[in-house]
């Protein structure tokens, strides 16, 4: 078995994603506890609604993208993903495809599923470089169900 995502993807999910919903939490609740009628010259109804509109906004990027990061490693036979709390265990054969997304300083890759399992039909990862090369190289027989540069 390889582990072919990075190991930045515990920074990312848990450690980042945590400090972020703690401290804009803890700001959002301080500001709205505060009974001034202005902040700076910005009215205080108008500053209490950007700031949680802000935050609620944050909450909703954070889910859709570093909350839904899994660390993946791979064998032959299957696919093992977790999100540091379940671990689950694909086939390659409910695997439909696995597809990339390169963002220059890291490369995500989001591995479809035919039938959807605990983690849903999508299981996104940050893919290591070199991990990934090797387990390719280690099992060329996985190649397939790569789209994109990776093949």
């Amino acid at each position: 078995m390889i582990h072919v995502s990075s190991n930045i993807t515990l920074l990312l999910r848990l450690l980042v994603s945590t400090f972020w919903m703690v401290f804009f939490g803890l700001f959002t609740l301080a500001v709205m506890l505060r009974p001034e009628a202005y902040f700076g010259n910005i009215p205080a109804f108008l500053f209490k609604i950007g700031v949680l509109l802000f935050y609620l906004g944050g909450l909703v990027l954070l889910y859709f993208t570093l909350l839904k990061l899994k660390r993946v490693e791979m064998n032959d036979e299957y696919i093992y993903a977790t999100n540091y709390f379940k671990h689950r265990r694909y086939p390659w054969s409910n695997v439909e495809k696995i597809a990339e997304r390169d963002f220059g300083l890291f490369s995500v890759y989001i591995i479809h599923l035919i039938t959807p399992g605990e983690f849903g039909r999508k299981l996104p990862f940050i893919a290591s470089r070199k991990r990934l090369k090797f387990f390719l190289k280690s099992y060329p027989g996985c190649r397939e169900y790569f789209v994109g540069k990776a093949s």
